[in-house]
This record gives C-alpha cells, sequence and structure tokens, in this order.
C-alpha cells in the first residue's frame, strides 16, 4: 500500500478534548516548579525538532524575552492551517485539543519525541497568553489564545492571514501561567543545556539560543557537527581520557541506534540514554540492552586472553562500566515512556535492538583495536581490585558499631515498620533535635540529629566517608547501604523510610548542612533522588499575630509582603530563626505534620549539568565556584 507523503490538515488526528491540563499540570509536566516552566519550552523544540527528523527543518531558535515570555521559531514545514474535518482550523485543533497532532499518523513522523500529541495544548493551556504564526504555502496566518481560550474569531473556521512569504514554518511566544508555576522566570543554564544535547543528538541541525532578559543580550548558536561523538568529548574535556572516543551505530527491527563511550582515568560511571531526542533521566531497556551486552562482551574478551582465569569469578557490570562515559541514543517508531515526561523507557524491543548493534558492531571494533580493549579491561582490573579492598574496609568499619535502634541516643526511632508509610527527619543540633522528638507521631515519625556539618564528600577519599561518624549513622538508619563508582552494595529495597526529610534552620548555615547531605546523597546514595524519596521541610520564617483575626504562618519575604498587602489592622510578627525557637506544638503544626506542612521534593533534571554543578561547587577548585556565584547571584535568596 502506497504511504502518503503529504502533511496537511487531513494528517491531524484528534483523540480527546482538552480541560483538565490546568487544574492537574503535574500529569503533564511532572510539576508546576522551574522544572515543570523549563519543560513548556522542551515541549514546543520537540515539536520542531521533530520536523527536523521528518527531513523539513534546519534551523531552530528559542529566544527568552524581557517581558518573561519565550519565543521558539522553526523552518519546517508550518502546522497545517487547512480546514479539518471537525470544521475548524487544523492549527487550532492542535492547541486547544489534547491528543490532536501529526505524530499519531505514522505516514507523517516516523518517530517523534513529542508523541503523545499534547505539547502545543499543554503549553496553551498553561499560558496566560500564546501567539502562533504559521509560515506556509505563500502566506503568514496568526492565532492568539488566552489562558488556552481562543483569543480570535475565525471566518468560516480559518485563520487570519497577516502577510506574505516565501519561507515557511512555525513561531510560537507564549508567557506562562503566574497564577499555576511557582515561578516564572525561565532557567536559563537549564535550557541552554538541553539544548546543547539536542544540537549533539541532530548533527544537522543549529539551534539558537538569545536571552533578552539582562542588559545586554547573550546570543549563542549550537551545531555539533561530530554528534555524540561531539557529546562524549565535552563532558570528558577536563578529565584524563584512556583512549579515543568509540562509535558505533546500526538499525534492527525498525529501530536506529547510536552510541558513543570513553573511559577516563576515575571511576564514577555516566551513561545517559535518549529515545528520539528525550532524555530519559531514569534510563530505561535501552541502557539495559547495552549494559547487559558490554558486560557479557568484556567479561568474554577478558576470558580469551587469560586476564580471567578459570577459577576467577567474572568482572561485574559495576567494576567493567567503572570510568565510563556514554550515550545511547535510539529512534523508536512507538516508545512507550513511564510518564509523560519520559523519564524512562519502557520498550522491550529497545533493549533488544541495542543490544545487537551494540554486540556486534563493538566486538567488530575491539577484534580491529586490541590495545584500546586492553586498557578497557585495565580499568575494570581496577576497579573490581578497589571494590573488594573496600568491600573488606566497609564491612570492618560499619560492623565495629553494630547499629541498634535508640541504643545510641541518636535516632529515635518509629514504632511502625512499614516502610512504605513511616520518614525519618534529619535535623542539626541537640536543640532541634529534642523539640522534634516531643513533636513528632512516634508511630510514623523517626528523628535522627546530627551535629553540625557533615564531611564534604565531594573533596573526601571513600575511607574517610566511610570513617565519618554521622555518615556511618545515616547508611545504618536508612537501611540500604550506598554505591561509591567502584562497586554497588546499594539495595533501595531495603529502604526503611518512604521520605528522607532534611530539617535545617532557614539560614546561611542551615543551607550549608542541607547542600551537604544532598552532595552526600546525590554521590553515594543517587537512587534516594532518582526515585523520589529526599526531601527538604520548609518550616515558616515568621507567625503573624493579628489584633483580631487568626494567626498565620508565612514560609518566606513573599509571603510576609502579601500579607501585608492583605492585612487591615496592626500585627505582631514574630521571626524564627531557627527551629529550636519553635515550640513543640508550633514545630508540629508548621513543619512535622503532613496535614500542613511544606515539603520541597528533590529532583534532578539534568544529569550531566547536576554532577558538573556539584564537582564545582562542592570540589577544589576556587575559580570555577566563585564565577558561578557571580553570575547567579540575582538568583539567591538572602536572609535578612
Amino acid at each position: 500500500m502506497a504511504k502518503k507523503e503529504t502533511y496537511d490538515a487531513s494528517s491531524i488526528t484528534v483523540l480527546e478534548g482538552l480541560e483538565a491540563v490546568r487544574m492537574r499540570p503535574g500529569m503533564y509536566i511532572g510539576s508546576v516548579s522551574t522544572k515543570g516552566l523549563n519543560h513548556l519550552i522542551y515541549e514546543i523544540v520537540d515539536n520542531a525538532v521533530d520536523e527536523h527528523l521528518a527531513g523539513y527543518c534546519t534551523q531552530i531558535a528559542v529566544v527568552l524575552n524581557a517581558d518573561g515570555s519565550a519565543t521558539v521559531s522553526d523552518n519546517g514545514r508550518g502546522i497545517p492551517v487547512g480546514m479539518h474535518e471537525k470544521g475548524i482550523s487544523a492549527e487550532r485543533l492542535v492547541f486547544t485539543t489534547l491528543h490532536a497532532g501529526g505524530k499519531f499518523d505514522d505516514t507523517v513522523y516516523k518517530t517523534s519525541g513529542g508523541l503523545h500529541g499534547v505539547g502545543s495544548s499543554v503549553v496553551n493551556a498553561l499560558s496566560t497568553w500564546l501567539t502562533v504564526q504559521v509560515k506556509r504555502d505563500g502566506y503568514i496566518y496568526e492565532d492568539k489564545y488566552e489562558r488556552g481560550n481562543p483569543a480570535v474569531e475565525l471566518e468560516e473556521g480559518l485563520l487570519p492571514v497577516i502577510g506574505r512569504t516565501k519561507e515557511t514554518g512555525t513561531t510560537i511566544t507564549f508567557l506562562p501561567d503566574d497564577t499555576i508555576f511557582d515561578r516564572t522566570r525561565f532557567r536559563e543554564d537549564e535550557v541552554k543545556s538541553r539544548l546543547h544535547e539536542t544540537a549533539y543528538l541532530n548533527p544537522n541541525l543549529t539551534i539558537r539560543f538569545e536571552d533578552r532578559r539582562g542588559e545586554a543580550a547573550e546570543i549563542l548558536e549550537f551545531h555539533e557537527p561530530d554528534g555524540i561523538t561531539g557529546f562524549i568529548q565535552d563532558m570528558n574535556k577536563s578529565k584524563e581520557v584512556v583512549h579515543e572516543v568509540i562509535f558505533c551505530s546500526g538499525e534492527c527491527d525498525g529501530i536506529s541506534v547510536e552510541l558513543a563511550f570513553q573511559y577516563v582515568n576515575e571511576f564514577h560511571e555516566t551513561i545517559m540514554g535518549f529515545c528520539n531526542n528525550i532524555y530519559n533521566a531514569e534510563g530505561g531497556t535501552h541502557l539495559t540492552g547495552f549494559k547487559t551486552v558490554f558486560t557479557t562482551v568484556i567479561n568474554n574478551y577478558a576470558r580469551e586472553l587469560n586476564i580471567l582465569k578459570e577459577k576467577d569469578v567474572n568482572f561485574t557490570g559495576a567494576d567493567i562500566r567503572g570510568g565510563m562515559t556514554a550515550v545511547i541514543s535510539i529512534k523508536h517508531p512507538d516508545p512507550r515512556f513511564e510518564g509523560q515526561t519520559k523519564t524512562k523507557l519502557d520498550n522491550q524491543d529497545a533493549a533488544k535492538a541495542v543490544a545487537k548493534v551494540a554486540g556486534e558492531e563493538i566486538q567488530r571494533y575491539f577484534d580491529r583495536n586490541l590495545e584500546v580493549l586492553k586498557k578497557i579491561i585495565g580499568c575494570a582490573e581496577k576497579a573490581a581490585k578497589i571494590r573488594k579492598a573496600e568491600e573488606k574496609a566497609r564491612t570492618n568499619m560499619l560492623t565495629k558499631q553494630k547499629f541498634s535502634f535508640d541504643s545510641n541516643g541518636k535516632l529515635a526511632n518509629c514504632e511502625s515498620r512499614d516502610a512504605s508509610k513511616c520518614e525519618i527527619f534529619i535535623v542539626e543540633g541537640d536543640s532541634a533535635g529534642g523539640s522534634a522528638k516531643t513533636a513528632r507521631n512516634r508511630m510514623f515519625q523517626a528523628i535522627l540529629p546530627i551535629r553540625g556539618k557533615i564531611l564534604n564528600v565531594e573533596k573526601a577519599s571513600i575511607d574517610k566517608v566511610l570513617a565519618n561518624a554521622e555518615i556511618k549513622t545515616m547508611i545504618n538508619a536508612f537501611g540500604c547501604g550506598f554505591s561509591e563508582g567502584y562497586g554497588n552494595d546499594f539495595d533501595i529495597s531495603r529502604l526503611r523510610y518512604d521520605k528522607i526529610i532534611i530539617m535545617a534552620d532557614a539560614d546561611v548555615d542551615g543551607a550549608h548542612i542541607s547542600t551537604l547531605l544532598l552532595t552526600l546523597f546525590y554521590r553515594f546514595m543517587p537512587e534516594l533522588i532518582y526515585e523520589g524519596h529526599v526531601y527538604i521541610a520548609m518550616p515558616p520564617l515568621y507567625k503573624a499575630m493579628p489584633a483580631r483575626g487568626t494567626e498565620e504562618y508565612l514560609y518566606d519575604d513573599k509571603a510576609l509582603e502579601r500579607y501585608r498587602k492583605r492585612h487591615k489592622g496592626p500585627f505582631t510578627l514574630q521571626r524564627y530563626k531557627g527551629l529550636g525557637e519553635m515550640d513543640a506544638d508550633q514545630l508540629w503544626e508548621t513543619t512535622l505534620n503532613p496535614e500542613t506542612r511544606m515539603l520541597k521534593l528533590v529532583e534532578i533534571e539534568d544529569a550531566r549539568m547536576a554532577s558538573d554543578v556539584t564537582g564545582m561547587l562542592m570540589g577544589t577548585e576556587v575559580p570555577p565556584r566563585k564565577a558561578f556565584i557571580y553570575h547567579h547571584a540575582t538568583d539567591a535568596q538572602l536572609d535578612i
């Protein structure tokens, strides 16, 4: 049967209507934090990239405008504007109806990142206003929306024409709705990082970024003709590499696979997975397929070369991947993701395709490059020796002091042993710890006081980390072990608490303690963060006590400013400088009670950027840290 090659109004397929997006935005963009805010840009960019994958777009421009809006434009074919069978312009259908788009017609897009057809309509629904300009068929068409609703009356269902042009493409400008998002200022670092990644994944695409919000506009152009090979080189540019980047590609059962990897003289592994240009932060089947086959290939070669003797056990996967930086990028015609924000790939055929391509191509490369193979096996040997030595050291260190609940007076454990219902608060200082122990619900809330600032694990050797009393106490309390890059003793199924909540004072010292704890979790127990178990408590800064009316807790200076504007009459203001200043009832009501408290979930959107920033801020090099702090000084929330 002949395939349809045209992209017109008949290509737009409708599944369902739009209404619930504004009521439950988190279902569609993950959250209403800065992460969700930036995701609006990514949704529109992903649609433009799909045009590139289809062979019709070579340039994308992203502009952060001075008024807080964002503009995304491309030189693709332009969204169809003709009359759809539903009786309105196809463009309006795309922006007002969930699951309406060309992605459901596999004759238009063979692969697509914006698969679900909700991107444009969700961005529209979550914007104060949105404007669409389409260049197509010699004309420029324009449509406008306010909070998801059309703001332009159409004559006979067709868009108004505002000019003529020989160009094609789509330009979308939108202002995020400040009644939905916590903050409406786009975080430019994350946007630039995402756009740069997209350029690496699409060597023939040029992406222009412009930030017009400062005194002087920042303009960058991302064009990476070396593709993911250049991506790996960029990630390893400040590290001592063991060999040149190895690149492989191929196709299996309609799934195209590209992979590149390189080893460095470190033992952290960095493996990033992408499907249809979408970064899968939680990995998925494509990474599983790569890891499994790579482990098998290296162990087979190690035995063939007699590096592993008959009596020796195989290298573990973690041994083999110690020091590896890798990017796995696949194009799948029908991907299945866990969640709308596409954090984890779920297709079993992706594992099979990656394993087949990687297995064949990597073996072909190693057969021709024996010296590189020996260097990689040498890395695995070093990692295995270090792992075994540290397993022994770990056992000795952690068993010297057998852990029993409440025995050392530190952990006040909860009565329940149902991990799904339990939570542990990490509290700095005896004063706050004592108040928290009194205020808590003993049935499901545990309190772990720590003394001051813990060790900065970014600067410390593993033996010092394991010898630190506060860190050992936390490892034992959580119950799931830890991982340090050489091996992996971490088992998330043994975690004793569903929520690990950092409860520090709302001052500079409290922020430093929280940062040190987050560095520990990210470097040695990252699964706690990736699987959504780490939170930061948000105790109030003020308590407003009016002469008449109800007392109210205020959690930041903005809340105080809003209170002053709406409250008529005198009131007394109490400022909490530390958790220890609250009595047990106040601490329960504001910080511990699940019904009334505020918690921040700790999330990682960009693994590469998170690793780089953690190393920069918590490491030994001072100049990059000073430059970063200077650049982001305006983002800081000062404690005055």
